[in-house]
């Protein structure tokens, strides 16, 4: 079993930065890949950026690409999103997942473990 905890979240004015974290206890994540997922009040859940086991390789949703930066720490068992330049319509509870393979995935189908989630708040 493995359970997630995402922290770092909170309120932020338009165009400034937070950083989430995501650490997991029960089983190492070292060799499977993370993501990172939003959902806004009546949105789907929707993906946000994704990470292989080995840290190399990323993928990033548009509204996300050079504003957002997903890291890991295996050592530390733990997955980051750091993010910039943030807008009202990041407002969101942001939820980290692991993967049921090693390679970046997009979908939420290809997701097993998910954690409690984390809210963003961005004011304008």
């Amino acid at each position: 079993q493995v359970q997630l905890v995402e922290s770092g979240g909170g309120l932020v004015q338009a165009g400034g930065s937070l950083r989430l974290s995501c650490a997991a206890s029960g089983r190492t994540l070292s060799r499977y890949a993370m993501g990172w997922f939003r959902q806004a009040p009546g949105k789907e859940r929707e993906f946000v950026a994704s990470i292989g086991w080995r840290g190399s390789s990323t993928e990033y949703a548009d509204s996300a690409k050079g504003r957002f930066t997903i890291s890991r720490d295996n050592a530390r068992n733990t997955v980051y999103l750091q993010m910039n330049s943030l807008k009202p319509e990041d407002t969101a509870v942001y939820y980290c997942a692991r993967a049921r393979r090693t390679y970046v995935v997009v979908t939420t189908a290809e997701y097993d473990y998910w954690g409690q989630g984390t809210q963003v708040t961005v004011s304008s």
